[in-house]
């Protein structure tokens, strides 16, 4: 996942396409299309060595192509040998000629937009977008909402308004691509006799603060039908917190048809706590992996764990163990090499040029029959100043053990490695955390989140029993620290999110100073 852009709006096309269509044509019409998917649940190895030697074929006279011996490539081992591994500075002087208006460059036409994103190496990230990867992202969105619709044989929401927390669709054109955040990119595929069923309004998307942008959105809103809301959990939170503040009811008081809310972008369970006591009532909740490099994955079971990744939608995946990204001779795994339960870094090669492209998020495969996945990570999100290297992953399910034990809501938490304490004392984890409500013995809770963290990652355990570190320290955040940060680093919107955890103090040392 990028940087940023981590979730998209096609539900809202597909919702707004359904209100238009009878309840049972919806029902029928789902259970059709989900019946059709059990093909490439099962044949997803083979098909997905296929489809490789397919884009490598349709690349074969591009620039990229002609210097990467596309025309030699007859197998898996063959692109491996003659592409290595990249990241967008290793693609940008590619991605710069075609910003610049040249044609075959990374594929054998431009793309027809730029999902512009915020890189924190190379500034602002330019990812194109052919015409058939933004058909497949849209399929993707479709899909979940019909696997829902299907399992569940109800799609009461398609009647209702619908809305999601987006970027702005204003776009920028550059010699002929169009472009901007990729949520805005979607809203101009909503054709305007379906955006009757949509919510907020098109002028209220374009306000660029997004305080005033979530304000505006509240008003339009909070007397509406809603049935189905998506976006990123903390800022679902901000929104819903707002329209609680100014109604004195909750969610499901406010909303009473409100069925469906679909997240994405980063791990829904740290938050599920905080969501249910907003709600107040029963919502169901799909969880989604979309990014502006494509729409990778979904849950196909809304009562179940995990992602159905997908295989079929013109992006080829290669994995790589994470104890070994980064290194020269990584290894780097097909679907049919995988183990269940082991992190991988997530590397695409896509219908809209990327090429063996390291997208920095880290998954790990549940199940494969068929192919579900979890997002355990992000390759540049970890701690490992003691050669711990924790993972997401382990913090947020550390932190789920914990509050299930001692009951506590967290608005939001970050991990930084304390390598130089006062009074000599030793290293230890620091654990900022924003409570919405403290667990009744804090010490008690510290002592079992450490507990928690001993038996997910032995690294850690062996340094704590070694005494190279002592326990973690929790330290209290002032209410709304998070955001406070957010906005001092001009991150405050819907599709942007703070690091659970990190290898430096940057962020530690401005939550710091908020402590309460």
């Amino acid at each position: 996942m990028g940087t940023d852009e981590k979730f998209i709006g096609f539900f809202i096309y597909f919702c707004a396409m359904l209100g238009f269509i009878k309840k049972t044509v919806a029902k029928i019409w789902a259970k059709n299309h989900v019946a059709k998917t059990e093909d490439f649940k099962k044949n997803a190895e083979v098909l997905q060595e296929k489809l490789l030697l397919d884009l490598v074929k349709s690349a074969e006279k591009t620039l990229f192509g002609l210097q990467h011996n596309f025309s030699e490539i007859k197998s898996v081992e063959d692109f491996q040998k003659n592409v290595k591994i990249c990241d967008y500075e290793d693609l940008k002087p590619f991605i710069e000629k075609v910003k610049h208006g040249d044609k075959n460059i990374l594929w054998q036409e431009k793309p027809e937009y730029f999902a512009k994103t915020s890189g924190t190496t190379s500034g602002t990230k330019y990812i194109p977008l052919t015409k058939e990867g933004m058909d497949f992202q849209v399929k993707a969105a479709q899909s979940a909402l019909f696997h829902y619709i299907a399992q569940k044989n109800n799609a009461d929401f398609v009647n209702g308004k619908m809305i999601f927390l987006q970027g702005s669709p204003e776009l920028e054109d550059k010699n002929g691509i169009k472009t901007g955040r990729l949520s805005g990119i979607v809203a101009h595929h909503i054709p305007k006799y379906l955006q009757k069923n949509r919510l907020p309004s098109y002028e209220t998307n374009c306000i660029e603060d997004w305080e005033t942008k979530v304000d505006k959105i509240v008003e339009e809103t909070e007397k509406e039908n809603m049935t189905l809301i998506s976006g990123i959990p903390p800022w679902l939170i901000m929104y819903f917190e707002k329209l609680i503040e100014r109604n004195g009811k909750k969610i499901k008081q406010l909303f009473p048809n409100l069925q469906l809310i679909v997240t994405g972008g980063v791990n829904y369970e740290p938050y599920r706590e905080k969501m249910e006591e907003l709600l107040g009532g029963k919502v169901d909740i799909i969880q989604t992996f979309p990014a502006s490099e494509g729409f990778f994955a979904f849950q196909d079971d809304y009562q179940k764990e995990g992602l159905l990744l997908q295989t079929n939608h013109g992006i080829f995946y290669e994995f790589v163990p994470l104890e070994e990204y980064g290194k020269e001779n990584a290894r780097r795994l097909t679907l049919k090499e995988i183990e269940l339960n082991k992190d991988y870094a997530l590397i695409l090669t896509t219908n809209s040029g990327l090429w063996a492209y390291s997208i920095g998020d880290v998954v790990r495969f549940i199940s494969k029959n068929p192919h579900r996945i979890l997002v355990s990570g992000r390759t540049k999100h970890f701690t490992s100043a003691f050669g711990e290297h924790v993972i997401a992953f382990e913090v947020e399910e550390a932190m789920k053990a914990t509050v299930e034990k001692f009951p506590a809501q967290i608005t939001e938490f970050h991990l930084a490695p304390q390598v130089n304490p006062e009074n000599g004392e030793l290293p230890y984890h620091e654990w900022f955390i924003e409570f919405e409500k403290e667990p009744e013995n804090l010490e008690d809770f510290r002592q079992n989140l450490d507990l928690e963290m001993r038996k997910r990652n032995t690294y850690y355990d062996d340094l704590i029993s070694g005494n190279i570190l002592q326990a973690l320290k929790i330290t209290k955040l002032q209410k709304n620290a998070f955001h406070e940060y957010a906005k001092s680093e001009g991150k405050l919107g819907g599709q942007n999110k703070i690091p659970r955890l990190a290898n430096d103090r940057k962020i530690g040392e401005f939550l710091g100073g908020l402590k309460l």
